[in-house]
């Protein structure tokens, strides 16, 4: 049994259909709905009658919408009330995107430092769909994440607040090899590809923004899938292929020249970094670190 087989019930009742709650929880509609089977393969019961279409709930699953949202509450209140007996220090828990809490943070930590004098900094470093997934069920006081407006309008409520923080660059890049990239520099070759799966953040972004606009210029040759920009950076410094990684993440290499940033047609994407929060703060020390970044 797994917490994330409720949520992701809720979201089917909430929503009415599996491709709409798929959607809200940021996962592919045939691996939501192995979750959802999972769910009723572990109750022994069937909770959605497939043989209706729009999606309806079985009698068994109608009762069940109820218990579900009650099990997912009192989970996180135990939850919320062993911490507090066992960590009577105060703490700021920040959710953070893997590429962030890797090239963001560590610059980034001296401004949570400044904002309280004896604070636990807790960093939490998933997938955006992980991450955004604990922050929206309130596992953590803050997510840090990059932004964008065409996957991220479930953060846009009323009860969620976000602060710009820093600003990023989603850029191509190749090995550099006798002073010219080894990929991306002959257009009438296939270009290797080390690529973001297409359904990530940054795999969205990139069919969106570059990759879309490509097909008629340049042939892109996929050769490798990998869902963490830290993994697509040690590929292509082992001149595997070119891939689209956070600036940030590579800006050594490119200051000493190892790598270098592929011109035209190949797009760079700007990437806007924001601090959410939902609800009222945890404790003072969120509070103060909130105020700090304000002020």
């Amino acid at each position: 049994m797994e917490l994330k087989w409720l949520i992701d019930f809720i979201a089917l009742v909430e929503h009415g259909s599996f491709s709409k709650a798929a959607e809200s929880r940021f996962v592919t509609q045939p691996a939501f709905s192995r979750r959802i089977r999972s769910l009723e393969n572990w109750l022994g019961v069937s909770l959605v009658d497939r043989d209706q279409y729009p999606t309806t709930l079985t009698p068994t699953g109608v009762a069940f919408a109820e218990q579900a949202q009650l099990l997912i509450n009192q989970t996180y209140a135990v939850r919320q009330q062993m911490q507090a007996i066992s960590q009577p220090r105060e703490q700021v828990q920040v959710i953070s995107q893997h590429a962030l809490a890797v090239s963001f943070f560590p610059d980034w930590m001296q401004t949570l430092e400044t904002s309280g004098s004896d604070t636990l900094i807790k960093v939490d470093a998933g997938n955006l769909h992980d991450a955004m997934d604990a922050f929206l069920s309130g596992n953590g006081d803050f997510l840090l994440s990059y932004a964008s407006h065409e996957v991220f309008q479930q953060m846009q409520r009323d009860d969620i607040e976000n602060l710009d923080v820093g600003h990023d660059r989603l850029i191509p890049v190749s090995l550099v090899k006798d002073g010219q990239p080894m990929f991306g520099g002959d257009l009438q070759q296939p270009v290797r590809l080390l690529s973001h799966p297409a359904e990530s953040f940054f795999g969205r972004l990139l069919q969106q923004r570059c990759l879309s606009g490509l097909t008629d210029k340049a042939k892109l040759h996929s050769v490798c899938e990998n869902a963490l920009s830290e993994a697509l950076k040690a590929l292509v410094l082992k001149g595997h292929g070119m891939a689209w990684v956070p600036e940030s993440l590579v800006a050594q290499e490119l200051a000493s020249g190892q790598l270098t940033i592929l011109p035209a047609p190949f797009d760079c994407v700007e990437l806007s970094i924001k601090l959410y929060r939902l609800g009222k703060p945890a404790n003072a020390a969120c509070e103060a670190f909130w105020n700090h970044l304000q002020g």
